[in-house]
């Protein structure tokens, strides 16, 4: 059951190592490549495994010994057998994606990186921009056949949510008041990593104080934070998501003084003044905030934590088991599960 605190409305970054994994496009001719996997006649190769695989790698996964290196590779070859099932039970079910909405999804993953460092991302991950292209669509197009034949299908009853609620109630208990905060935050050096759109940084303490100034102005003059946070902010963890920082307990506050008793002091939707640490400047906005106290099922916010919860978990359930279904019509060859089990057969052919 996931608790009230932690359901809260937050923009998410989108990297691309967050992308499913869908069979792309691959510019290297298919008599040189390493068939893996068949569906339906239609080849996976050992390439598209394995770019998977070294940019999981690169996020800090450890492959260990040779054995989990291999087991790490026939589930991802088993996550793409599953998406080109899905793929292609869309194309029947007339799934389509328009050119907007891929253009949409580009741009929010180019979003946190300038131009050159989502060139280098692309570069890293063995994609151009055509293949990127092709993975976002493929993607957009799971999540639509996903939305149309399971998600629309979910009723959660208020009897659930009740029954829920009584069994769980210990969850909604908030120890203490929490502040959904955003922020704006600008420092006086040179950045090593720049996360706004417009790749602003100052880099100096004469350049910071002008820059704040001129964001604090904007903002009272009515701009929008979040997209203000978003084109200039300085924080790299938080600027593309338009400064969310998320809920912070009270006692997170209290190394710091005056952060604290600004905070308590604002309104929701209010901003403060300009904010000075030992790292730079910060214009704080209250988003929310969440009293130390038992929720109750009268609360709003409680029953759409309890919903959301219970429509994920069905989600799960109904989306494995759906999948597995199409998979039963299909023709899938796992031509790198039979070379595994036959080298544990015949230990000399492992070589």
């Amino acid at each position: 059951m996931i608790p009230t605190r932690i359901l809260r409305r937050r923009r998410v970054l989108i990297l691309l190592s967050g992308l499913l994994l869908v069979p792309a496009c691959n510019r290297q001719p298919a008599s040189d490549r390493e068939i893996w996997a068949e569906v339906d006649g239609k080849p996976l190769y050992r390439d598209q495994v394995e770019r998977y695989y070294r940019t999981r790698m690169a996020a800090g996964s450890e492959a260990g010994s040779a054995e989990q290196a291999l087991s790490f590779k026939l589930n991802i070859l088993n996550e793409l057998i599953n998406n080109q099932i899905l793929v292609a039970h869309a194309a029947r079910a007339r799934v389509t994606v328009s050119e907007a909405e891929v253009d949409t999804k580009v741009s929010e993953l180019q979003s946190p990186y300038s131009r050159e460092e989502f060139q280098k991302k692309l570069a890293e991950e063995g994609l151009d921009p055509g293949s990127l292209r092709e993975e976002v669509r493929q993607n957009i197009v799971i999540n639509k056949l996903i939305n149309k034949e399971i998600v629309s299908r979910i009723i959660v009853s208020d009897a659930e949510i009740v029954e829920n609620f009584q069994r769980n109630k210990a969850t909604f208990n908030i120890p203490e008041t929490q502040f959904h905060l955003a922020q704006i935050a600008v420092t006086p050096g040179a950045e090593p990593q720049v996360r706004n759109t417009k790749n602003d940084d100052a880099t100096n303490s004469q350049a910071a104080e002008r820059k704040v100034q001129a964001l604090y102005a904007r903002v009272r003059s009515g701009e929008d934070f979040a997209t203000v946070a978003q084109a200039y902010s300085e924080d790299a963890r938080t600027a593309a998501g338009g400064g969310d920082m998320g809920f912070v307990p009270a006692s997170a506050l209290a190394s710091n003084p005056q952060l604290r008793q600004t905070v308590s002091s604002l309104r929701v939707g209010e901003v403060s003044g300009i904010l000075r640490s030992a790292d730079g400047y910060h214009i704080v906005k209250l988003l929310g905030r969440e009293e130390a106290g038992q929720r109750e099922l009268s609360d709003p916010q409680v029953r759409s934590a309890i919903r959301q919860t219970l429509t994920n978990e069905r989600e799960q359930l109904l989306k494995a088991a759906y999948i597995e279904d199409l998979r039963n019509r299909a023709k899938v060859i796992n031509h790198l599960a039979e070379k595994v089990v036959t080298a544990s057969a015949n230990p000399a052919q492992a070589k």
